[in-house]
């Protein structure tokens, strides 16, 4: 059962508009039933009702006060007493149901540390995502990258690794990633979708520069320290 080796832990703020399309699609995974589900939330809408709406059955969800990305998913997983732990955004979708089943399968099966997935938008901005992965398939035998989205750890190897950086105001997913061994990451293909709302208020050229500005910086741990406008 995944309930008996998983931990979920979904940091969010102001997740109205989208979290109950989240919780659905997670409540539908194969063998979820009584996995946790922890939701680090620092809101003022009504994200916190439809949370404690009842809704997904399958999912034995609790709720703490969160912060930021980095701060919230620590929490979560400081929380954790189970062998894996799946770091999950407020607006990721699993459209395919055996998703968590088959990449925590993957993970055991293989020993692996870090267990990503391939992501998708739809509509205009549905090129950006596979540039991306081609980009960083490149250079993934000498610096995994993953994206926050949809990180699946070994808890102990995240524990060991430092877990994410509370000081981290941005790409703390990215930042943490690039410490684990190349060879105990993988990249799975299994697909899931999110939403193209940062695209369309940062803009395009904004969040290509800062991905690379990212890479660039990957050693200077103060770059991550500024939130370079991202949550504006």
């Amino acid at each position: 059962m995944i309930k008996d080796n998983l931990t979920i832990v979904i940091p969010s703020k102001n997740e109205s508009k989208v979290i109950n399309k989240t919780l659905t699609y997670l409540n539908k995974q194969y063998n979820i039933k009584g996995t946790r589900v922890i939701i680090a939330d620092c809101s003022n809408d009504d994200t916190r009702k439809i949370i404690s709406s009842g809704k997904y059955k399958n999912l034995n969800i609790e709720i703490i006060d969160g912060g930021l990305p980095s701060v919230g998913r620590n929490k979560g997983a400081k929380l954790s007493n189970s062998e894996y732990v799946l770091f999950l955004d407020a607006d990721i979708f699993l459209t395919d149901t055996h998703t968590v089943y088959d990449t925590l399968k993957l993970l055991r099966k293989n020993r692996l540390h870090l267990v990503t997935v391939k992501f998708r938008v739809k509509g205009f901005y549905s090129f950006v995502f596979p540039i991306f992965e081609f980009v960083r398939d490149l250079g993934i035998k000498k610096s995994p990258c993953a994206i926050g989205g949809y990180m699946l750890f070994d808890l102990e190897k995240f524990n060991k690794l430092g877990r994410f950086n509370d000081e981290d105001k941005f790409a703390e997913d990215f930042h943490l990633s690039m410490k684990v061994e190349p060879s105990r990451f993988l990249v799975s293909p299994h697909k899931i979708y999110t939403t193209d709302r940062r695209f369309k208020k940062k803009g395009l050229w904004y969040m290509l520069k800062l991905s690379f500005l990212s890479y660039v910086n990957k050693n200077n741990p103060d770059f991550f320290k500024n939130d370079h406008n991202y949550w504006v």
